[in-house]
């Protein structure tokens, strides 16, 4: 597709969907697809309260930080700026080299080979290091050329996906594997809470936080220049990826809710998933489903390597094409450590650097408010910072280096202790900054 928008700098309503749908791709990974099925089959009859949290924190939180990421130009160096150079660069780099070619990236292709090829064919080592050799040859050739991201994400990959959610999501509601179940005694409970935990395990925000130089770039390839219009048409593409998302979690609660009769033992969504489509469409479901996983991990993985690839360019000057390179093979690489290893070390590395990004965002969405932005944004995130780490090593099942008073806290279960202490700081330091401004005018 090809548009002659350079002079005028906007676009026409195709490129506005074209980009929200790319951005939409970009966000919806295995996890987003595996999470609310799961969650649903659990939910029973409170799925309705249970998927409006996980809405709030898998739909709002990317969302909140798409627009703050638009806000200050689309780039997290940009967000970090209070933090200080060297403080801000830092976050910077350990942000997306985690969910680059550390940890978030391979997983895709460990998690696409789990869930599309190892019930057709089995798992072996040789199984995964093919498989991962041909996504990988794919992800490269989609993330070399940044400019062309829309196009072929956006417009092509984009919609197949869509279709195959579609076909999904309407088998759930119109032909569902049995009536609303029972709901386990903790959502019967509190199904809000644990709708709204599940959504922030999906950790999206941090995802958002890389994305947002992807939706960017692709607007200053298509000719829009203004920083006003960049951050418009960002926003709009966050809108419609955040009102896709939406549709597909409900639609995916709706599937779990439905299906404990035939998926009560199932461990994981992804057993839910695997048991609704054999169950619905016999062995073509698992065509289906391999298909959707497989296209949600491949647009994901390809929006963080150009992420990564932008940044590390942009901060460093190194060239976009090398840097891409080498992120894939190095992807490629631990890739194939399996998924077990992978889960094992990024899950502690990916929470305790969660808190910062949701800390950061929200900060940044409320700059206006305070006087001196260095003094709230360095305090509030040292203090997230310390017990994000705590929530880290409980992760990495390494509690006993913890001190009793952090599995104190309130939500520390859930690896959210960091949120009371990081409130009452912001509180402490909101009310020193206005005594400051008093003091200096």
């Amino acid at each position: 597709m090809h548009t002659t928008i350079a002079a005028s700098s906007k676009l026409n309503w195709r490129d506005v969907f074209a980009l929200g749908f790319m951005t939409f791709a970009l966000f919806l990974g295995a996890g987003n697809i595996i999470f609310p099925a799961a969650s649903g089959l659990d939910a029973g009859y409170t799925l309705w309260w249970a998927a409006l949290g996980f809405l709030l924190t898998g739909v709002g939180l990317p969302l909140l930080t798409v627009i703050a990421l638009a806000r200050v130009g689309g780039g997290l160096p940009a967000l970090t700026q209070p933090l200080g150079k060297i403080a801000g660069l830092a976050l910077a780099i350990a942000v997306y080299l985690a969910i680059g070619p550390f940890f978030a990236t391979p997983r895709t292709a460990v998690v696409s080979y789990e869930i599309g090829v190892v019930p057709f064919f089995g798992s072996s080592r040789l199984g995964l290091l093919m498989y991962s050799t041909l996504y990988f040859a794919l992800v490269l050739f989609l993330a070399i050329t940044p400019n062309k991201i829309v196009e072929r994400i956006g417009t092509f990959i984009t919609p197949v996906l869509l279709l195959a959610l579609v076909v999904l999501g309407s088998a759930a509601i119109f032909k569902p594997a049995g009536t609303v179940g029972q709901a386990l005694d903790i959502y019967q409970q509190e199904a809000f809470l644990q709708g709204f935990l599940q959504g922030y395990l999906t950790m999206d925000a941090l995802g958002a936080l890389a994305f947002g130089v992807v939706i960017t770039t692709a607007l200053r390839n298509k000719g829009v220049q203004s920083e006003r219009m960049v951050t418009r048409y960002t926003i709009f593409a966050g809108l419609i990826a955040a009102a896709g998302l939406s549709v597909v979690y409900i639609a995916l609660f709706y599937l779990g809710a439905t299906s404990q009769s035939i998926a009560s033992d199932a461990a994981n969504g992804g057993q839910v998933l695997a048991l609704y489509v054999q169950h619905a469409f016999g062995a073509v479901g698992n065509l289906l489903l391999a298909l959707v996983i497989a296209l949600a991990c491949l647009t994901t993985a390809v929006g963080l390597l150009v992420a990564c690839g932008e940044f590390f360019s942009n901060a460093f000057g190194w060239s976009y094409k090398y840097l891409v390179i080498f992120f894939t093979v190095f992807s490629w690489v631990v890739s194939n450590q399996g998924l077990e290893q992978l889960i094992q070390i990024s899950v502690p590395v990916l929470t305790g650097l969660y808190p910062l990004a949701i800390v950061l965002v929200v900060l940044s969405l409320l700059k206006s408010c305070w006087h001196s932005a260095p003094l709230i944004f360095r305090g509030t995130l040292l203090v997230t910072l310390v017990f994000g780490v705590a929530d880290g090593l409980t992760a990495a099942e390494l509690s006993a280096w913890v001190p009793d008073f952090f599995s104190r806290l309130p939500f520390a279960g859930q690896q959210m202790g960091w949120l009371l202490p990081a409130s009452i700081v912001i509180v402490l330091l909101a009310v020193l900054d206005r005594y400051q401004k008093k003091s200096n005018s």
